[in-house]
């Protein structure tokens, strides 16, 4: 299959798994679930399933991506506090609702992480080799089709600084998986590989780690189906 190589970087980025309480962390890199949404968003692919449900859902048989990520520079994971607008579980507070007249009464003071400085190399490769075209043609503004929104960083209001094809990949550290037999290494983190948000029991994640030299080609482990391995091919 052809590879489509994108050098990404964005200022700020957060990538969050499923979580609640005082402390949001995020994946020290892009996720491939992540990689695989700004990829078809580039392509002008919608993910969204229409519904009229709170929660957005993902459509069913979008095309598979086999995706390589590797960290050109290593960003920094930072944290921020801020204050948390919601609906509290259950009856708690429930006595200060009547004080903001319909507005949101529970105000919790939260610390969130993001990570700063994300440099990253991407390796795309798709049976659909018109997808990758598909890519090329979106960053150069040229689908006609219309988008949602603009890509970003894992928070919507994170964007990306520049998305730029490359001919080759420079040497960057791989991210590649770990089988359950081998030695823990550093910077190890679980990534998401396929998110579903009806059930999260269902969503994805495997477990990474960064390769401790660089190297231009990404090794086998580095290369990961998402959301799912297609037909006829291996993971």
């Amino acid at each position: 299959m052809k590879t489509l190589w994108l050098h990404v970087r964005a200022p700020f980025a957060a990538f969050r798994a499923f979580q609640a309480g005082v402390y949001r962390s995020t994946a020290p890199i892009i996720p491939p679930s992540a990689a695989y949404g700004l990829i078809l968003n580039l392509a002008g692919i919608e993910m969204r399933l229409p519904t009229a449900g709170p929660t957005t859902l993902i459509r069913s048989g979008l095309p598979a991506l086999r995706l390589a990520i590797g960290a050109h520079t290593s960003g920094e994971v930072c944290s921020l506090y801020q204050q948390l607008h919601g609906y509290p579980v259950g009856a708690s507070g429930k006595e200060l609702a009547l004080r903001t007249r319909g507005a949101k009464y529970w105000i919790a003071p939260v610390r969130r992480e993001l990570l700063v400085g994300l440099d990253v190399v991407l390796g795309v490769q798709s049976p659909d080799s018109t997808l990758l075209e598909r890519v090329g043609r979106g960053l150069r503004g040229e689908l006609e089709e219309v988008r949602y929104g603009l890509p970003f960083a894992g928070d919507n209001n994170f964007l990306f600084d520049r998305i730029d094809i490359l001919a080759e990949p420079p040497a960057v550290h791989w991210y590649t998986r770990l089988g359950r037999d081998d030695p823990p290494r550093r910077g190890s983190c679980r990534l998401s590989v396929a998110i579903d948000r009806a059930d999260n029991s269902r969503t994805v994640n495997l477990l990474y780690a960064p390769a401790s030299e660089p190297t231009r080609e990404p090794p086998d482990q580095a290369w990961t189906w998402a959301p799912v391995v297609p037909a006829n091919f291996e993971r």
